[in-house]
């Protein structure tokens, strides 16, 4: 039987691993840089990240929150990538999901929504019919999402954010905890309050 594991050894790790209990897939270890971390719940942490690109193909889930870090080390790596998807989720049959993606309990993925790859939807959001979201997305807890909106690569949603329906949001954005976002987001802009209004940019992610 394949053997699974994630790299990542925050409280992040931790929810991933809860999610794979949940659905009694055998996690074997965590991988994470930081020596002074040897156990996470009651999983080992095996070694950092030069262990993993020495295995071949390892069945794996990048469980780090910080979206650019999590693209930086999913493209210096050559894995199998996993799924973590809690079983207090719906989502809808209609929808597709990438690789690499986290989907925490509560989630609502309704129809015909495409999600790419290492995305992150945090714990109780909402993401409605016909949006499109990049690869390493994360939309933080209780952040909800209408109907055909757009979100581009990289983008983090703050916790308790609101997308009115038809929004195009741009890739690398940031938009704040409990914005309101009513009008189309610009690539790498901050957005922050209700309305949403540009306080900075992000810089370029090459």
């Amino acid at each position: 039987m394949e053997k699974k594991y994630i790299y990542g050894a925050s409280g992040h790790g931790k929810v991933i691993l809860e999610i794979f209990e949940a659905n009694n897939i055998v996690i074997e270890g965590v991988f994470d840089d930081n020596p002074g971390i040897t156990k996470v719940l009651d999983y080992p942490v095996l070694g950092g990240l030069s262990m993993i690109k020495a295995m071949e193909n390892p069945a794996l889930l990048i469980s780090i929150g910080n979206n650019v870090i999590r693209k930086k080390i999913a493209e210096e790596l050559n894995s199998l990538y996993l799924n973590a998807i809690h079983p207090a989720a719906t989502i809808s049959r209609r929808s597709s999901i990438g690789k690499g993606c986290a989907i925490m309990a509560g989630v609502c993925i309704n129809s015909n929504v495409t999600i790419g790859n290492h995305v992150i939807l945090n714990t109780n959001c909402s993401v409605d019919h016909d949006c499109i979201l990049g690869n390493y997305v994360h939309i933080s807890p209780n952040a909800a999402l209408a109907g055909n909106v757009s979100i581009g690569e990289g983008t983090h949603v703050g916790i308790g954010a609101a997308i009115i329906p038809n929004i195009k949001i741009g890739k690398w954005c940031t938009i704040g905890a409990g914005a309101v976002i009513i009008r189309d987001v610009p690539d790498y802009a901050v957005v922050v309050g209700n309305p949403g209004r540009i306080i900075n940019y992000n810089s370029k992610i090459e």
